[in-house]
């Protein structure tokens, strides 16, 4: 168990004979010599322990724009990172290589904190961010590279299935997480039935959670051929967004395509354009379609006027009108967006 990647767990208790795991909403219970159900934690002489401290599977330069934040510091890049493993089992994972591999200790691939702060800054990046795999498991991890980040006036996010316990978010947020995008997987059959048991509603409350914090939030929704795509999901989806987050927080559906363990048809374009025209019928300001390049809806029109705002392509700012008051140009109504647009081309190392 000798490695830097092996730090004691943040939060943990005793239970009984064994610890009680308190990052994610799973809440383990794990006994001697055994790991919780992401396989990143582990009970050792009755103390719980983190396996993936600065074990990095991957360290890139990314656009914001690519996570998908799309109000949040447009045009910016973030410094992104990930561990290994997930606490959700979803057979469509898109990152499955990643997510679908266990930490070992023969092959850490260990990186400082003050390394991950120290690449962002040389490479003139505007922020870190955890993403790939779940970031929740990084979590100590986390906590201090957003400390340091912090100081360098670097901003940090989080690309998350919003999964962990409402003390781990405040305890993330308190370390300056700015900003959190939450993947909806669907309803709460399609959680219990196809991510591994899990609860829609713990994800909808740190949803709500982030918001009422003051972080930035932003909702994906992966629409899935014959999972998610009927309209009685999506307009459940819709409408908890409206009632958790408001009208104004950007909520995006993405194309998914066949991955790992599941085979079924990538989704119709006709799809995605329906779930967006129901989103807005309903009352959501900005509804966006994700991975399809050059379709009108990655841009971002004002919803006051309609005005263009923003034009992209894939995850590239084309063109961008909002003022630095953060209006729209034509009618003047407050555009929601955080920090100031970037012009500025991807590195990548």
């Amino acid at each position: 168990m000798e490695s830097p990647s092996v730090k004691e767990a943040l939060l943990y208790e005793r239970a009984g004979d064994a610890v009680r795991c308190g990052v994610c909403e799973r809440r383990c219970v794990i006994f001697e010599g055994g790991k919780g159900a992401c396989g990143t934690r582990m009970n050792v002489g009755g103390k719980l322990f983190t396996l993936v401290y600065g074990d990095l599977n991957a360290l890139e330069s990314r656009p914001i724009e690519i996570k998908p934040f799309f109000h949040f510091w447009p045009g910016s890049s973030a410094l992104t990172f990930s561990t290994w493993s997930c606490n959700f089992k979803c057979p469509w994972c898109q990152n499955w290589r990643l997510s679908k591999t266990p930490p070992e200790l023969s092959r850490v691939n260990f990186v400082p904190a003050e390394r991950v702060v120290e690449l962002a800054r040389r490479h003139g990046d505007h922020g870190l961010c955890v993403s790939f795999t779940e970031p929740t498991l990084l979590f100590e991890f986390s906590l201090d590279c957003f400390t340091l980040a912090r100081r360098h006036r670097l901003y940090n996010t989080f690309v998350s299935n919003g999964y962990m316990t409402a003390e781990a978010l405040k305890q993330l947020r308190a370390a300056g997480l700015d900003a959190i995008k939450i993947d909806v997987k669907g309803d709460a059959e399609v959680y219990e039935k196809l991510c591994g048991g899990v609860s829609v509603e713990k994800v909808w409350r740190n949803a709500r959670t982030a918001k009422r914090l003051g972080m930035h939030v932003e909702i994906v929704n992966l629409v899935i051929t014959g999972v998610n795509d009927n309209e009685a999901c999506l307009r459940e989806i819709i409408e908890r967004h409206l009632k958790e987050l408001g009208e104004l927080t950007p909520l995006h559906f993405t194309r998914y395509h066949p991955a790992y363990k599941f085979n079924n048809p990538t989704t119709s374009v006709e799809t995605l354009e329906r779930a967006c025209k129901l989103a807005k019928r309903l009352g959501v300001a900005y509804v966006y379609i994700g991975n399809v390049p050059g379709h009108e809806y990655e841009n971002t029109y004002c919803h006051e006027c309609e005005r263009l705002l923003i034009k992209r392509y894939s995850y590239s700012v084309l063109r961008y009108e909002v003022t630095n008051e953060k209006r729209c140009p034509n009618c003047g109504v407050e555009v929601p967006i955080v920090g100031h647009y970037v012009k500025k081309s991807l590195r990548l190392f």
